[in-house]
């Protein structure tokens, strides 16, 4: 990490820009973070911003002319390469908007690194607006100090996801009906992994049992509680990131 980061003002702008960047770049910003810059911020020539780009991690730029709708950036110096990230992947079924926003930002935080909205018989879902869910772990990266984002990946049916399974991916299920204790279990699923969680129905039983039919699954209960899908996705890649994930 750059020293140069220790010594910037926590107020300091952070954003993410959806490009490669390098020493002695300049960055055009797109209108909404220029005029968030420059109109809200009030930055002008020369004050310190901080951009990363899911690429080559963070870096430290300098406001350099420009508009509030397309202000321009120079870089100076790297401050951080990207983080790594522990390959686990969080399927989850569809949920209402507002939840799944909620769903896709938690992912983000705890270092997911792909997420894959999966159809069920029970998904109250069909359709999901991919643009906005991206926006929101966009922003919980820049809130966060992130530097990496989730992929992802478009929706699939839960057959589609299970017939393409790779074997050497361990699937936890997160199994309403009971399965064995969640952290005991994660101990044996080191990355690469993936949690599955399903609708607020549940899953059918025609869906636990292909589930459970897939050698590389593993049935865990996540307590005595019942807990909304969103909770219970929070929950499980919280736990597997304190167990395993980036030890």
């Amino acid at each position: 990490m750059s020293r140069t980061s220790d010594t910037l003002p926590a107020s300091t702008p952070r954003l993410f820009v959806d490009a490669p960047m390098s020493e002695g770049a300049h960055v055009t910003l797109p209108a909404p973070a220029s005029h968030y810059l420059g109109g809200v911020m009030r930055l002008g020539e020369g004050d310190a911003v901080k951009l990363f780009d899911d690429s080559t991690g963070e870096w430290l730029g300098r406001v350099e002319g420009g508009t509030r709708k397309a202000l321009g950036v120079r870089l100076v110096e790297q401050l951080r390469p990207r983080e790594a990230v522990a390959d686990l992947w969080l399927c989850v079924a569809p949920l209402k908007r507002g939840r799944i926003d909620w769903v896709a930002e938690k992912a983000c935080e705890l270092g997911v690194a792909r997420l894959v909205p999966v159809l069920t018989a029970r998904t109250v879902v069909d359709k999901l607006n991919l643009d906005r869910l991206r926006a929101h772990m966009v922003e919980a990266a820049e809130q966060c100090g992130r530097t990496a984002l989730p992929e992802l990946a478009e929706p699939v049916s839960l057959t589609a996801l299970l017939n393409g399974w790779n074997p050497a991916r361990t699937l936890i299920f997160a199994d309403e009906e009971g399965g064995a204790p969640l952290a005991a279990t994660l101990r044996d699923c080191p990355a690469p992994a993936a949690i599955l969680i399903g609708p607020e129905g549940g899953f059918t039983d025609a869906e636990r049992a292909a589930i459970r039919a897939l050698n590389a699954a593993r049935p865990v209960s996540l307590g005595p509680r019942i807990l909304r899908a969103d909770t219970a996705a929070a929950v499980a890649v919280g736990v597997w990131q304190a167990v395993v994930g980036e030890s």
